[in-house]
């Protein structure tokens, strides 16, 4: 059963701006699904259609049945939403939030207490219930956002960027948590983010969106696996494209893409490889600065079917040439 079915989704803004040209996919009930790409890749727009909160410029969407446009109340009941910025209210405490959350909720009284204090433990704040939030930490408030998202017992959970911010200890503690959403609440969950490595570990399936369009979804792993080959990423003095068209001449490359002052060369064998690489390039007269083997990552999937990588902020790099000289693999 599908908990949510997206077809075509599009936003143009008042001013002309496309934010969504594009958007398709399913989520199957009880999975995390993560919708991964850069900041302004539409990923947070999408949500917002999907939560109700902006009304959609073309296509449709359903979410646990309910169609988000002729539905939308239906919809709101059915979903917990966590905004990027923190919902919480630092000046009352972790079970005023959840208290009120519950009000707002339409939470019957008679089990507004025995569920905040049921959220409370589960997300192991307890004892710091009765604090004050602003002398919560950043994973400690961030947890409380999500309890606030689950007061309600939702079908289907929403995450727009849920660990920005967050320090490596702490991102590695909330991916757990979510886990333990879906294993122990059999909860759908439906994230945004635009670390690699957290939809790579935390999600069953993922749709990569780029410039307000899906170019790829599936299971991580086998996404990897479409990436034939290894990637070799030999950074350049200058000329990247004349290499580039060099290096597009070898029987042994299966896929060149300029990225930046480095060329990235897919190759069936990197370690054979290497050396070739490099001495073509020097018989063009093109210096090779260093050299960087690895297997396919979702980084190289994401450069596969878009032409551009991420920057370490989340954004997409720009000016890149779109992927070429492809022979073999998926060719969308």
């Amino acid at each position: 059963m599908n908990a949510i079915v997206v077809d075509h989704l599009c936003k143009t803004y008042r001013n002309g701006v496309d934010a969504v040209t594009d958007v398709s996919f399913t989520v199957s009930a009880g999975e995390i699904f993560g919708l991964l790409g850069p900041n302004g890749a539409g990923k947070s727009t999408t949500v917002r259609m999907l939560a109700t909160l902006s009304v959609p410029s073309g296509g449709s969407a359903q979410v646990a049945g309910r169609d988000v446009e002729s539905d939308a109340a239906g919809v709101r009941r059915r979903i917990g939403y966590v905004a990027q910025a923190s919902g919480v209210d630092r000046h009352g405490t972790g079970r005023e939030n959840l208290t009120l959350q519950a009000h707002l909720e339409r939470v019957p009284k008679r089990d507004i207490a025995g569920r905040v204090g049921s959220l409370l433990e589960w997300i192991g704040l307890t004892e710091a219930a009765d604090r004050l939030v602003n002398t919560y930490s950043g994973g400690m408030k961030r947890r409380l956002d999500i309890a606030m998202g689950l007061v309600h017992e939702p079908e289907v959970l929403y995450l727009d960027e849920p660990t920005t911010g967050l320090d490596p200890e702490t991102r590695s503690a909330l991916w757990a948590d979510l886990k333990r959403i879906r294993q122990e609440r059999k909860l759908t969950v439906l994230l945004t983010t635009h670390y690699l490595e957290e939809a790579d570990q935390l999600c069953d399936r993922v749709a990569i969106i780029d410039r307000g369009r899906v170019v790829i979804e599936g299971v991580p792993s086998d996404l990897k696996a479409k990436i034939e080959g290894d990637s070799v990423t030999l950074n350049v003095e200058g000329r990247t494209s004349e290499g580039a068209s060099v290096l597009r001449t070898m029987e042994e490359v299966l896929e060149v893409i300029e990225d930046g002052d480095s060329i990235v060369a897919r190759v069936a064998h990197g370690a054979t490889a290497v050396p070739a690489l490099i001495t073509a390039l020097e018989r063009a007269g093109i210096g090779v600065n260093a050299v960087t083997l690895s297997r396919p990552s979702l980084d190289d999937v994401y450069l596969h079917y878009t032409g551009h990588r991420f920057t370490s902020n989340g954004m997409a790099e720009q000016n890149h040439q779109a992927p070429a000289n492809r022979r073999g693999g998926d060719q969308r």
